[in-house]
């Protein structure tokens, strides 16, 4: 992480739209978003190469404050703040990975996909509330019915979760088609869970299949950016931030945390399943040795 370059270099875009609004804003912002305000306006290049987490720690504030700051500049995260800083700064240009270059070897490509992968990892490690992942696990180990929703590359990370539950014995499906989990909400009846995932929590036609859901009785555990309109329709939020351009390329890193994510919820019904469960498994294991190659028993 290279630190923040001189001032006056950075203020070189200091007349940009977004840049002038924030100077504007930041004697009416609560201490705490002034800071932020401070971190911005001395640095935006700088904000641009680092996570919400450093730039929360340059601001000795916490990372929802950082959240709170880009809503009270009518942007709902901090995804899009960093877009229209970009925009702000006359970038311009869509890019794949900040950090990536056209003249990168592809070692030197392999090397820095894998450590922004490792880095997301670790920056949301520490974002999922306790008390809500708890409340999660013990909904999902006592569903009736467990149905997984997602749109785009969180369809492939829902049937991911389905397969998931279902190696676990319990019943589960997954649907990534809008009007397929409309009206599969429909059906829910108490008892039942849905998993919804959306790297925006914007996504019109997921939250309405999630309202359905709650309409019908069911519980909804969303994995969504924080304060998200899919995370406020939830019944369960389990809000994560990662520090990826969703509305320029296909999310890449943001996957990688659902499915972690969606590892701990797994791993964590399957402890409270208890022992029955493994002799499920190994009945599941001794099915598949006939359909690979070399094993035996």
């Amino acid at each position: 992480m290279s630190a923040p370059p001189d001032a006056p270099a950075e203020r070189a875009g200091a007349d940009s739209e977004l840049l002038r609004r924030i100077a504007a804003l930041r004697d009416s912002l609560p201490p705490a978003e002034a800071r932020v305000a401070d971190a911005v306006l001395a640095a935006p290049a700088w904000i641009l190469q680092n996570t919400l987490s450093v730039v929360a720690a340059r601001a000795r504030v916490s990372d929802p404050t950082v959240i709170r700051f880009c809503r009270s500049l009518g942007l709902d995260g901090y995804q899009s703040f960093r877009l229209r800083l970009a925009h702000s700064l006359g970038s311009g240009a869509a890019f794949l990975h900040r950090d990536i270059g056209r003249a990168d070897s592809p070692a030197d490509l392999a090397a820095k996909v894998f450590e922004r992968a490792a880095r997301t990892l670790r920056d949301v490690s520490g974002q999922v509330d306790a008390a809500r992942l708890e409340r999660a696990i013990d909904l999902l180990t006592r569903a009736r019915r467990i149905e997984c929703y997602g749109l785009g590359s969180s369809g492939i990370v829902a049937a991911d979760a389905r397969h998931k539950f279902f190696r676990l014995g319990l019943q589960a499906a997954s649907y990534s088609d809008a009007h397929v989990h409309g009206m599969a909400a429909t059906m829910l009846v108490p008892g039942d869970v849905v998993l919804a995932i959306s790297s925006t929590g914007r996504t019109i036609d997921l939250i309405s299949s999630v309202e359905l859901a709650r309409d019908a009785g069911a519980a909804v555990i969303a994995i969504a950016p924080p304060a998200s309109p899919l995370a406020q329709a939830s019944t369960v939020p389990l809000e994560i931030a990662v520090d990826e351009d969703t509305d320029v390329y296909t999310p890449m890193t943001t996957r990688l945390a659902q499915l972690t994510l969606i590892d701990v919820l797994s791993i964590g019904v399957a402890l409270r399943l208890g022992p029955d469960l493994s002799a499920r498994l190994e009945r599941a294991r001794d099915s598949l040795r006939d359909k690979r190659l070399g094993e035996t028993e």
